[in-house]
């Protein structure tokens, strides 16, 4: 993290001539001022460590918090449950492959899909597996590719997407499809409902809006596209307000789309980065982050006018979340940030167990990237930062707050529990 202070002193604005002895003490003074203030803000809060809890690999999905459980999948193929107090292991159920996809949970359920291509039905309370529906197989579109769609329900049913290129709906209590719609690209975004319409964006690089009774298509959203990412993939959820809705792509766009038309209501291009991330709204302003700009935003939503922009050491993906007047974030440098929601100021931040003790893989001691650290490269190379990327404990699990405790997952396999004050 580099924050950078100034103190304006001009002395040509001085007419009268000052003797050394003063001048040297005011030179003193103001130095001091600049450590000071240079100390103040440069260190910000960050939370006590309430419990952690060690899975088998990496934790990239988002967790799931009913009552006092909490509910998550990791990559070591294993669905868990631990008590929210605590962190206790209450079950753990083996689905044989990673999982990338975050529970949803109705019915006395939890449903979570994995890499295997099954969706699972699983008993909250007792974690045996209950039903499971096999898609037509997934798959990973390229190594940014790390989630995978999540199982959203209502109304009886369960609607996810597929690395098939389908929209599934079935039904939850026996896993029988009841519909399912074929869109041109893998569909890894989560899928969102509003009243009686799923809205859902694919890497074909459209955005649909169906019928979620029957699936029909409403209408579609293609977005516009760009020299090296043509496509304009869609690869996270949506975020849908009561009249709006707002997406990220690869293409560089964030995109504010009239809900119930689909037709656009404003863009922003963030040049030379993708926008994941899904963003959150609090009076207002929308909050997220970027891939290689290495920033994080706050835009208004009604026009998309920047509010403020910080600058990160690397990518955000997950999706923010609000506590007073903190915007949580987690970062691929495994530090989750608290950020002033009116100046973007870093006033919190807690770091991963795997990234105090591989930062300086990665990192020079002043935060910059190391010089022999090359973030893309050949695909041998690329391949082997991205290793040492998630080696840092990255948060690509979006940050969830209860009674003022954030709980968040990692690629080091922890998930944390921390309180905030």
């Amino acid at each position: 993290m580099h924050i950078e202070h100034r103190i304006m002193f001009n002395l040509q604005q001085i007419k009268t001539p000052i003797p050394v002895k003063i001048m040297k003490q005011h030179i003193f003074f103001l130095s001091m001022l600049l450590v000071a203030s240079m100390h103040l803000k440069a260190q910000p809060k960050t939370g006590k460590q309430v419990w952690k809890y060690k899975t088998g690999d990496k934790v990239v999905a988002s967790l799931l918090i009913l009552g006092q459980q909490i509910y998550y999948g990791s990559t070591d193929g294993y669905v868990y449950c631990n008590a929210l107090e605590d962190g206790k292991l209450l079950w753990k159920a083996n689905l044989g492959k990673a999982i990338k996809s975050s529970a949803g949970a109705g019915d006395g359920k939890i449903f979570i899909g994995c890499e295997n291509g099954n969706i699972y039905a699983i008993d909250a309370l007792k974690g045996n597996i209950l039903w499971k529906f096999s898609t037509n197989g997934e798959k990973e579109y390229d190594l940014w590719d790390y989630y995978r769609s999540s199982p959203l329900y209502s109304n009886g049913k369960i609607f996810m997407g597929s690395g098939d290129g389908s929209i599934y709906c079935l039904n939850a209590a026996d896993g029988k499809e009841s519909w399912r719609f074929q869109t041109n690209g893998i569909v890894h975004a989560d899928p969102v409902i509003d009243k009686d319409t799923l809205y859902i964006g694919s890497f074909d690089g459209s955005f649909y809006a169906l019928e979620a009774g029957n699936g029909h298509l409403i209408w579609k959203f293609k977005t516009i596209g760009d020299r090296f990412f043509p496509k304009g993939e869609i690869q996270k959820a949506a975020l849908v307000t009561n009249d709006a809705l707002y997406f990220g792509s690869r293409d560089y766009n964030i995109y504010a789309l009239n809900k119930k038309t689909g037709t656009g209501l404003w863009n922003m291009k963030e040049r030379g980065s993708w926008i994941i991330a899904t963003p959150f709204e609090k009076n207002g302003n929308l909050f997220f982050g970027t891939s290689d700009t290495h920033a994080f935003y706050a835009l208004g939503s009604e026009y998309g006018k920047v509010r403020w922009k910080t600058a990160l050491p690397m990518r955000v993906y997950d999706t923010p979340t609000a506590y007073d007047t903190l915007i949580f974030a987690g970062c691929h440098n495994g530090c989750l940030y608290g950020f002033g929601q009116n100046s973007g100021e870093i006033k919190w931040c807690f770091q991963t167990e795997d990234s105090k003790k591989n930062y300086a893989a990665v990192y020079t001691a002043d935060g910059h990237f190391r010089k022999d650290f090359k973030l893309y490269d050949d695909d041998v190379t690329t391949k082997d930062s991205e290793r040492k990327i998630l080696n840092l404990g990255s948060i690509l699990s979006s940050p969830v707050v209860k009674n003022g405790i954030v709980y968040f997952g990692s690629t080091d396999g922890y998930i944390y529990a921390v309180r905030i004050d």
